[in-house]
């Protein structure tokens, strides 16, 4: 055992006081190195002992010389720091001289002048090959302002310069590559930093975050289609596609996903022909559901949707043996599709029951169908996902693109922060998912009429509520408006809160012996059996045979008053929703109830 500790590859490092750090000569781990913070692989150093943090290190990360003198400030020599160490509430690193960042990586540090330089930043190449440009590219080792003629930012630092051309560019943007694939378009983009292909006075917009593009400068474009999108937008990693581009020319297409390559999501088990040839498909096994669904034409009676979570409209199937309804053009949904809110292709998944899921596009809790990435915990509902990057609403004149950029922008309809929008290239007009979703007609309760979504004002008075909660409506927000009765609601206020929630489905659990019915909470709901918490949506315990033993009982035996029992008779004649949910939130308000 000495002998082996022996022959190891030992170095001191200051990261470790106590221990030397133990050479491997490959090491495949690929934890985050101390010095970097990029993965380990190959040639590095670790501590073995027990308790230790390892401190992963390169090897060339933990060779680095202690001190150096660098060009940009010769007069003193730089320090070798690690950026975790402590200095005191007044001593804070300041950004990198040359990438103007701040990393948890070891820098070069004078502390006199409160100079920094990343451990990459000092090593950068004397020729550097741009792929957009013709000429290599030679850095300037002197701290000035200049402006890049690619980003077109004005900043203090050292750039790269084509001594032919007179071209100046950050460190950074000279690594932009030539080409790139994004989700938004079929076709690959190409780098152009020339304002030749574009008038001075154009007014172009990036279509990704729609925002005005300077074309003095480098953006990333599209001849054939003319498609302008910002160089930051483009290399976003939400935006770019994970593609090879050598497999590509630069006049080829990249090949889409075929939404209908794939086997459909149901089997064909009874269809008749038309006369005109058209074939109806009268009934089909869906993957979603373990009984036959057959195709009806009939209005239904206020039913949901177990796919869109939306009211059924015909034609539409539904299962004769339970309660489960599929529009026809639920249950014709590729089983594939693309997304540009997403860079992996979508597999469409039914919520097994009891499971829900948080939609990445509206941020709404829903236990319908979903569009999941495979890859990643990426969800969508089947309202988003029918959504283009192009939309046109009838709550706004002009057609509205899909703006995704890291910072949040505001809902003109309900003033709600995202940072996914439809925007307008007209005017300051702002949509995002959840108010682009929103059904353009909804009942609510016993109201006897529909209730229409509107965009404007219902008339000029100045003062608005929500005949729902009677609070005070913002005029600028969409509302849901009843023209025969004069009553206005909040969206809210009368979809509910989990407007993409199915209740009234049964279930099973491990934790209880009876099966439960989901409903939607109410303000005076009983708390959770388990944890004792008020939950979001409510388990209802609908145990059949325990409330028809207690009808049966002598009225002295019984432990439920006989006008209750005769209450709960409707829970053994029917369990429709929502005539069943008002029924047993009525018998858990009573005092004498407990166990039903």
């Amino acid at each position: 055992m000495e002998q082996e500790q022996q022959q190891q590859q030992l170095l001191l490092h200051f990261c470790d006081s106590k221990h030397p750090l133990v050479f491997i000569p490959d090491d495949r781990s690929g934890y985050r190195c101390d010095g970097c913070q990029e993965s380990t692989y190959g040639p590095s150093y670790w501590c073995s002992r027990g308790g230790c943090p390892m401190y992963y290190h390169h090897k060339s990360c933990a060779e680095l010389p202690l001190g150096l003198h660098h060009p940009l400030h010769p007069i003193h020599p730089l320090i070798l720091s690690p950026y975790q160490i402590d200095y005191g509430k007044d001593i804070q690193f300041s950004n990198c001289v040359l990438c103007n960042e701040s990393r948890n990586q070891y820098t070069y540090r004078c502390s006199r002048c409160d100079f920094n330089l990343h451990i990459k930043c000092t090593s950068l190449p004397l020729i550097m090959e741009a792929e957009f440009h013709d000429h290599p590219l030679t850095p300037i080792w002197k701290l000035f302002t200049f402006t890049c003629d690619l980003c077109g930012k004005e900043g203090k630092g050292t750039p790269y310069q084509c001594h032919l051309c007179s071209f100046w560019v950050h460190e950074r943007c000279a690594s932009f590559p030539r080409r790139v694939k994004v989700v938004r378009h079929k076709h690959l983009l190409h780098l152009t930093h020339s304002s030749l292909e574009f008038h001075q006075s154009d007014s172009r917009f990036c279509q990704i975050c729609v925002q005005k593009v300077d074309t003095r400068y480098g953006l990333y474009y599209c001849s054939r289609c003319d498609f302008v999108a910002h160089l930051n937008c483009a290399i976003d990693r939400r935006n770019k596609e994970d593609i090879n581009l050598q497999e590509f020319k630069d006049v080829d297409e990249v090949p889409e996903l075929n939404e209908s390559a794939d086997s459909a999501t149901y089997e064909v088990k009874k269809s008749n022909m038309k006369e005109d040839g058209t074939q109806i498909v009268e009934e089909i096994k869906h993957i979603s559901h373990k009984h036959n669904l057959k195709l009806t034409n009939e209005v239904p009676n206020n039913q949901i949707c177990d796919g869109c979570v939306r009211a059924i409209l015909p034609p539409y199937y539904s299962c004769v043996n339970c309660r489960f309804f599929l529009h026809e053009s639920c249950a014709k949904l590729p089983p594939k599709k693309r997304h540009p809110l997403h860079q992996h292709s979508l597999i469409l998944l039914p919520m097994k029951p009891s499971k829900y899921f948080r939609c990445k596009a509206c941020s709404q809790f829903c236990n319908g169908f979903t569009y999941k990435c495979e890859e990643c915990e990426f969800y969508l509902d089947v309202q988003c996902s029918l959504i283009s990057d192009i939309l046109t609403h009838k709550g706004h004149e002009h057609p509205l693109i899909l703006s995704y950029i890291t910072q949040e922008q505001n809902c003109s309809c309900c003033s709600n922060e995202s940072d996914q929008v439809f925007r307008c290239t007209s005017c300051e007009f702002a949509l995002d998912y959840k108010c682009a979703t929103l059904p353009h007609t909804t009942r609510y309760n016993q109201h006897e009429h529909p209730f229409t979504l509107c965009y404007r004002c219902e008339d000029d008075s100045g003062e608005y509520y929500c005949d729902i909660c009677e609070e005070e409506r913002d005029s600028k927000h969409w509302f849901y408006y009843c023209e025969d009765c004069s009553y206005p609601t909040h969206p809210e206020c009368i979809l509910g809160e989990y407007p993409n929630y199915k209740f009234g489905g049964v279930y099973t659990f491990d934790c209880h012996p009876h099966p439960v019915t989901l409903i939607e909470k109410t303000k005076d709901h009983r708390p959770c059996h388990i944890c004792n918490d008020p939950c979001c949506c409510v388990f209802i315990l609908l145990d059949r045979n325990q409330l028809k033993e207690q009808v049966l009982m002598k009225p002295e035996e019984s432990r439920i008053s006989m006008t209750l029992l005769l209450e709960t008779v409707v829970l053994l004649i029917d369990t429709k929703p929502p005539w069943v949910y008002n029924i047993v939130g009525y018998l858990f308000t009573k005092k004498d109830i407990h166990s039903v």
